[in-house]
Order: structure tokens, then C-alpha cells, then sequence
């Protein structure tokens, strides 16, 4: 195999000098690397990333801590076009684009809107729908648009919930209905809401087919564990009977339909859309615009991607001719830190995280240094061993356990620093160091999401078919038929 060294760093760090510097190196502390990327830049002084800092326990009180205001909404918007035009730049022709632009240009318009947006969801048989219309016939709420929601919390193993509350995510209010005390369902979903800047009243709704003292204490159980935006209604009483007693002593009696008890709902909720009605609709666009960076995001990390994997790749199989050249077990791992050196500075150019070379050689040794200190450079030897021993190929060609060892841990760095590099983007919180106790975690996971067996034994099988040559494979699959 021929492996063409066209770079500095991998040249002078496959030499003994680079390799015993890069051991000296695990054992200095990090330093500060370059800043991290576009959105950094643009969310500075935008003010957007204040109020998701501060989440008052009142969901009802949450925009008085909140910053939030044409400004506010306007940065949202910016933050999520630079992305969008981030991706069009690297990717022109993507088929996302036309929709993400569309999808901008009706945000800027939602900054204007008039109609307040008013979900009413909740569980199956709760009232929805009635309350609903009794809302409709009370007053005049000619901006105001109820939507009521499908039923959450339904027996079925799709995603159900999850598509309907992110349809709530688009309203600019939300009513929550229950018809007792909160399941943990209930509860969950709420806390969501609450994590998610979603203004919400919790309606104890049908308190009439309670007894006095029930009510009461369901009611005052739920006010204690939402920390109030609590109210309690009966939009379709229980009829009553009525017995009216005549002169001539015959009894009438007939049922009667109480009027809806909605008192307290449509008071407070009057009281919210009056004071905060346009600073509701100025959230739900910093929040839709929330969730289009995200979507642009992801696009844009799945084109990185593509570029990314044949790079580690290439990296992958370098470190393994490296290795497998010079099969001594204290310099194979530090051949491989050296190697992955340059793959940071590549990698890096890719994610807008532009490394200098000193940069790029502390990362890598980090790195390393992570890797030996969680062990997964030992466990990752063992089970490729374990791997080439059922091929009878490690006591023929022990160099070929180093070779792949080192392939596999530059593999799994590759990847750790992609996700790592996504992670901290979106996140937008990266400042100018790497977070060590991210990218352990980082590591750990890809380590563990390569670790099968299936995986594990096709690239044992690739790394055997770069290292051998042909000839030697097909003599060892012949000495091996010969010893069984």
C-alpha cells in the first residue's frame, strides 16, 4: 500500500521528535482555540439568548423577565436568514433553500400580525371542543383565534404527541385543559411547555362532577405544583333537576342546564391578550425562528457531513499505514494523535473553526489524552483483537492489530469532533476554548455507537484489505484451512 504524505504536520508527526513532543503535549493544559463560528458572531449583542436564560416559575409572569420585543424578534429572524444563507453558500443548489427562504420572508410578516393565536389542547375527553365554543359565544374576540389541538397522551407508538406539540409551538397562547389531578403525563408536558417559552393557563375544567370539597383540594393541588395560572371551569354543567311544588299539591319536575362557569378563564385571559397581546405574537416569532435556524441548521450539518466523512476516512486509513509501518505499541496511539493534527485543522475549515497549527496539535493531544484516560484506547485494541484472532491473522501479522487500532481511534475522533463541532454551534455558547467536559462526553458516545460487532468486524475487514496486499491474504486464508 502507498500512502502519499503531502503535508507538513503529518510528515514531521510520524517522526519519533513529533510523537515524543505530542506525549509532552497530554500533559499540558489546554489553551484557548480561535473563535467559534458564524453564529457566535451574529448573536453577540443580538440580546436573544437573554431570555431563555430566565424562566420565571410563572409561565404568565415568564415576558415580564423576559426580553423580548420587535428588536428581539428582528435578531431571531437575522440569526436564522445567516444560516440559511451559510447553507447556500457552501451548498447553492440545495433543495431546502427556496422553502427557508420562504419561510423567513413570512416571519418578518408574523412580527406585524394582529390575530392572537390560542391553543386548547390536552387528553381525550377533557372539554376541548366545548370550551371551545362557549369561549366563541362570550364577548367579541375578533382577534383572537382558538385552535383546538388533537388529543395527547393516546395509546399509539408513533410520534403523535410530539407533531401536536409542535403545532401548539406555533400559537401565541395556550390553554391546557385537565379534568383532575395531573398525571405525570400531564405534568411532563407542561414542564415543556414552560422549558419552551409558551405562555399557558392550566384549566381544571369539568370541577362540577366533583363533590364541593374534591374540587377544592384538586384545585388547590394543582395551583401548588404549577405555581399558580391556575383556573377552574365547567364549560357544559352537569344539568340539575329542578321540582317546583304546585298550589294544588302536584309536583313538576324537569332538568335544567346551569350557564357555563367560565368567569375566571375568560378574565384573566382577557387580561393577558390586553397587556401582552403584541408581545405574545414578538415570542412565537423569536420561537418559530428558533426552530428554523434549527431546521436550517440541520441541513447545513448534513452537507458538512458529506464532506466531512471522506476526510476522516482518508485520516483513518493514513494512521493505519502509519502504524502498521512501525508496529511498536508506545508509538502507534501517538502516531495517530499527530495524524489527527491535521484532520482537526481540515475538519475544522469545514465547521468555520479555523484552528492554527499550534491550535490543531493541542486539540489532537487532548484529544489522545482523553482517549487513554477513558480507556478507549485499550478497549478498542482488545476488541479488535478479538475480532482479527477469529481470522487467525494476529499471531501472522501482529503490526495489522496496531494498523487498525490506529484507524479506528482516528475514526472515532473524526467523529467526535463533527458532533462536537455541531453541538457547540448550535448551542452557540462554545466561547474560545473547547469545553473538556463536552467533548469527554462527545467521545464516550461515538466510542459506544461504534462498539458493535457488526461494525466492527467490516472494518477490521477493510483495514485488513488496505493493510495486506492480496497475495498475502489469500497465503493466510490457506495457512489458516491448513491448521484447521
Amino acid at each position: 500500500m502507498v500512502v502519499k504524505l503531502q503535508r507538513p504536520i503529518l510528515v514531521g508527526g510520524l517522526g519519533l521528535s513529533f510523537s515524543l513532543w505530542m506525549l509532552q503535549s497530554w500533559h499540558d493544559s489546554i489553551v484557548q482555540v480561535g473563535e467559534f463560528g458564524l453564529l457566535s458572531a451574529l448573536a453577540v449583542g443580538g440580546g436573544l439568548w437573554l431570555f431563555q436564560q430566565n424562566r420565571p416559575k410563572d409561565s404568565l409572569e415568564q415576558l415580564d423577565g423576559m426580553l423580548v420585543d420587535r428588536a428581539t424578534g428582528e435578531s431571531a429572524i437575522s440569526i436564522a436568514e445567516a444560516v440559511i444563507n451559510q447553507l447556500a453558500q457552501e451548498a447553492e443548489n440545495h433543495l431546502a433553500l427556496e422553502t427557508l427562504r420562504e419561510q423567513v420572508a413570512q416571519l418578518l410578516l408574523e412580527l406585524d400580525r394582529q390575530e392572537i393565536k390560542v391553543a386548547v389542547t390536552g387528553g381525550k375527553s377533557v372539554g376541548k371542543s366545548t370550551l371551545i365554543q362557549v369561549l366563541q359565544n362570550v364577548e367579541t374576540r375578533n382577534l383572537v383565534s382558538l385552535q383546538e389541538t388533537a388529543p395527547l397522551f393516546r395509546e399509539v407508538s408513533d410520534n403523535s404527541d410530539a407533531a401536536i406539540l409542535a403545532e401548539v409551538g406555533k400559537s401565541d397562547f395556550v390553554l391546557f385543559l385537565t379534568n383532575g389531578d395531573l398525571t405525570d403525563s400531564e405534568f411532563q408536558t407542561l414542564q415543556q411547555l414552560k422549558a419552551a417559552n409558551q405562555p399557558t393557563i392550566l384549566v381544571f375544567n369539568k370541577q362540577d362532577q366533583y363533590l364541593t370539597d374534591e374540587s377544592a383540594s384538586i384545585f388547590s393541588q394543582l395551583k401548588q405544583r404549577m405555581q399558580g395560572n391556575v383556573v377552574a371551569t365547567a364549560a357544559s354543567p352537569i344539568a340539575i333537576k329542578v321540582r317546583k311544588h304546585e298550589a294544588d299539591g302536584s309536583v313538576q319536575e324537569w332538568m335544567e342546564q346551569p350557564a357555563p362557569a367560565i368567569q375566571q378563564l375568560t378574565q384573566q385571559l382577557d387580561q393577558v391578550l390586553a397587556q401582552q397581546g403584541q408581545r405574545l405574537v414578538w415570542l412565537t416569532t423569536i420561537r418559530k425562528a428558533g426552530l428554523l435556524k434549527a431546521e436550517a441548521k440541520n441541513w447545513l450539518n448534513g452537507t458538512r457531513r458529506d464532506r466531512a466523512t471522506p476526510i476522516i476516512e482518508q485520516y483513518q486509513w493514513i494512521a493505519a499505514a502509519a502504524a502498521f509501518a512501525n508496529p511498536v505499541p508506545a508509538l502507534d496511539i501517538l502516531a495517530t494523535a499527530a495524524i489527527n493534527a491535521q484532520m482537526v485543522m481540515d475538519l475544522g475549515n469545514i465547521y468555520q473553526q479555523k484552528f492554527s497549527l499550534e491550535q490543531a496539535q493541542t486539540v489532537a493531544g487532548t484529544m489522545g489524552s482523553l482517549m487513554l484516560k477513558l480507556g478507549l484506547v485499550e478497549l478498542s485494541t482488545k476488541a479488535i483483537s478479538t475480532v482479527l484472532k477469529s481470522n487467525a491473522v494476529t499471531f501472522v501479522a501482529g503490526g495489522v492489530v496496531q494498523g487498525v487500532s490506529a484507524a479506528y481511534l482516528t475514526r472515532v475522533a473524526g467523529l467526535s469532533l463533527v458532533e462536537y463541532f455541531q453541538q457547540q454551534e448550535i448551542a452557540i455558547d462554545s466561547g474560545t476554548g473547547l469545553n473538556l467536559e463536552n467533548l469527554r462526553q462527545t467521545l464516550q458516545k461515538v466510542f459506544g455507537q461504534n462498539q458493535q460487532i457488526g461494525f466492527l468486524q467490516g472494518f477490521v475487514k477493510q483495514g485488513m484489505k488496505r493493510l495486506l496486499p492480496e497475495v498475502q491474504q489469500v497465503e493466510l486464508v490457506t495457512t489458516q484451512k491448513a491448521v484447521g
